[in-house]
């Protein structure tokens, strides 16, 4: 999947030379948290964000330092604060840092990006013109088109032990070597060794994405590497219609 295919193509935008209150009024109007900021050409030049307007001087948020602390940063950095707090126009308090994908970007590579640079929208540049931009709401809705969903026919015990093996053994946290895997009637038992006790529910996890799975029990013992403690698996969850004693 690439950018192009879940972007959106109608993107609110705002001058740099707007007026501040105008921005956040469009904001408002729109349900929007952020929009890209362009100059009087239609170059894209930053991002307005909710995150950019939490410290303003009409609220009281602005930053307050030690003055020891001030003369450590120096004036240049103080003085930028001040403009980003105290500006009346788009460009006094935009970010001007940009982390854009273009129209034929992995979506793995955007969600790295997002992850890495910690942003909720990434632009989308077509030959240096904006041409959409993807949110973390574009995502989801992604998400939710993709879901997985049964086979017309469910696959027998063994092909879903095969599967699970094969997803074991794509990834690197699983402890594949202290595992051993049964399937019956569509339930997966699983038993065996854990060394940390996230692995537990990433197993579960696993073992529930495999098509025509139906149960998963956890039959698992976790060994704490450094004490040397171990810990038996969890209860089996009452089934429908029976109450604990």
């Amino acid at each position: 999947m690439k950018a192009q295919d879940i972007m959106s193509r109608r993107v609110i935008t705002v001058r740099r030379d707007t007026e501040l209150k105008d921005a956040i009024a469009a904001m408002l109007e729109h349900g929007i948290s952020g929009m890209p900021v362009t100059d009087e050409n239609g170059t894209l030049v930053g991002m307005l964000t909710e995150g950019d307007l939490l410290r303003r001087s009409e609220l009281g948020t602005e930053r307050h330092r030690p003055r020891w602390l001030e003369f450590l940063i120096g004036p240049g950095k103080l003085a930028a604060e001040y403009t980003h707090a105290h500006g009346r126009t788009v460009a006094d308090a935009m970010s001007a840092s940009l982390h854009c994908a273009t129209p034929d970007m992995p979506l793995q590579q955007v969600v790295d990006m997002m992850e890495r640079q910690r942003i909720k929208r990434v632009p989308v540049l077509d030959q240096g013109r904006l041409a959409g931009i993807i949110t973390r709401a574009n995502l989801l809705r992604a998400l939710a088109l993709v879901a997985p969903t049964l086979p017309a026919s469910l696959p027998t015990d063994e092909e879903i032990r095969q599967q699970l093996e094969t997803e074991l053994a794509a990834s690197a946290w699983a402890p594949r070597s202290m595992l051993n895997l049964v399937v019956q009637k569509g339930e997966v038992h699983l038993y065996g060794t854990i060394l940390d006790g996230r692995e537990r529910e990433a197993l579960c996890v696993a073992a529930r994405n495999i098509p025509g799975v139906t149960a998963v029990h956890d039959h698992l013992v976790w060994c704490e590497p450094t004490s040397g403690m171990m810990v038996e698996e969890p209860p089996e969850p009452d089934q429908p219609g029976q109450r604990g004693a």
